[in-house]
């Protein structure tokens, strides 16, 4: 429902409020904004599996005679280059915050145990370096332009940020339609990704989890990352009865994820809806709206 609906008096709350009528909102005595952190987190997926990739070269354009994103020194370069302070306060003009898991805090298995990488683009050129790439290489970034809060922009700012640890970065962005049918198709070597789920172990198994089409693992795991330890922990996790038992398999699983970097989290989301004066709503970390649970203030 567009704002307009709202500022008229023909609806009485919206959600998915857009960044851009934020601002007028708050500031508007007849409304008020309610926030809260959602369950989706947004990261980038890496080609982890090809010898070659389709996306990276040399910076005169050659291929490259392997493919960079299979070294954890690389991974770890284009985390540490990314400034996630800077990119949820001024690209998403505040509506997110810096991820160091791909579940939201609250959610089953967030492990508070990992920290949101320090944005260091000095350690990021030593890294780099030591992979054997003193002098970077070419890169071009995929995302979709019409899913995610500011998600073109987003992808624009993290390709200005590797461009300053010698990662020569180009940006393609895809309508939605056309985006994920591309990334599932493995046309991309680097690609964003949006997620959201009630259990951590239920999102490795799809995002990370070793691909396997008879049981379903991996279906979203673009990167085809595979490791047989995070494979392992998540089927404890998704078979433990006992439910701090199966927070700590999900916790440990997404421990050696994260820190073999098989995805890179960015931020969580934040979920707005717009009241009018005098109905209260508890926000939702699902971003689900329920008409029953909006209430007289």
């Amino acid at each position: 429902m567009p704002p307009c609906a709202l500022l008229a008096g023909e609806v009485d709350a919206i959600d998915s409020v857009p960044p851009a009528d934020v601002p007028k909102l708050k500031t508007n005595p007849k409304f008020s904004l309610v926030q809260r952190t959602s369950w989706r987190t947004i990261f980038w997926t890496l080609d982890q599996s090809r010898d070659k990739t389709p996306d990276i070269t040399d910076k005169s354009g050659k291929p490259l005679d392997k493919n960079p994103l299979k070294d954890i020194r690389v991974r770890q370069a284009i985390s540490k280059a990314i400034n996630r302070q800077a990119l949820t306060e001024r690209t998403l003009e505040g509506l997110g915050t810096p991820a160091s898991n791909i579940v939201a805090p609250g959610i089953l298995g967030y492990a508070d145990n990992l920290k949101v990488e320090k944005y260091d683009p000095e350690g990021a050129k030593k890294l780099l370096a030591a992979a054997g790439y003193p002098n970077g290489f070419a890169l071009t970034l995929h995302g979709p332009n019409n899913r995610y809060i500011n998600d073109e922009r987003v992808v624009q700012t993290v390709a200005q940020f590797l461009s300053r640890i010698g990662i020569q970065t180009k940006v393609e962005t895809f309508p939605l339609s056309v985006y994920f049918g591309k990334a599932r198709n493995g046309d991309f070597s680097v690609a964003l990704l949006g997620w959201g789920t009630l259990a951590g172990d239920f999102g490795l198994r799809t995002l990370v989890g070793t691909t396997d089409a008879s049981t379903g693992w991996g279906s979203w795991n673009w990167g085809k990352y595979s490791n047989p330890q995070v494979d392992k922990l998540v089927q404890s996790s998704l078979g433990s009865v006992d439910e701090k038992q199966r927070q700590e398999f999900a916790k440990q699983a997404a421990t050696v994820a994260l820190n073999d970097y098989a995805v890179i989290p960015l931020h969580h989301q934040y979920a707005t809806w717009a009241v009018r004066k005098g109905l209260k709503y508890t926000p939702r970390i699902d971003e689900f709206t329920f008409a029953h649970q909006f209430h007289p203030q």
